[in-house]
């Protein structure tokens, strides 16, 4: 049986909170996939089909922003991902550079749990 959920990669450095979305999205009906940088989750989008990314801002290597202008450089497929940024930022320069960077939608940690799961469903055209 071929597996028709949503999947979703997570592009986080931070353990806890990767365990915290998994854990959030994948009640919601949603198949996880992750990353520590940007650096890893552009690798892992070549062997790896996902509908929705969520990104951090701050991380090693290569930091969200810098990961969603490379990505957005791509070819459709992957130029089109929908990608919703996670940040513990929230000045108005902040979204103004996620949305730039190619953010569809940006979110502040902490983040609710019901609000996460229903950006995710809206993002992935997922009727809730």
């Amino acid at each position: 049986m071929t597996d028709t959920r949503k999947t979703i990669l997570v592009v986080d450095d931070a353990g806890l909170v990767r365990a915290y979305y998994r854990s959030v999205l994948e009640e919601a009906g949603f198949r996880i996939e992750e990353a520590l940088n940007g650096l890893e989750a552009l690798e892992r989008l070549l062997t790896v089909a996902v509908d929705l990314l969520i990104v951090d801002i701050n991380m090693p290597q290569m930091d969200g922003l810098s990961f969603l202008r490379a990505l957005r450089q791509k070819e459709r497929p992957l130029a089109g991902i929908p990608a919703l940024v996670a940040s513990t930022e929230s000045a108005a320069q902040d979204f103004a550079a996620a949305r730039a960077a190619g953010a569809n939608y940006y979110l502040v940690k902490p983040i609710d749990p019901q609000e996460l799961a229903e950006f995710a469903a809206i993002l992935c055209g997922v009727a809730r």
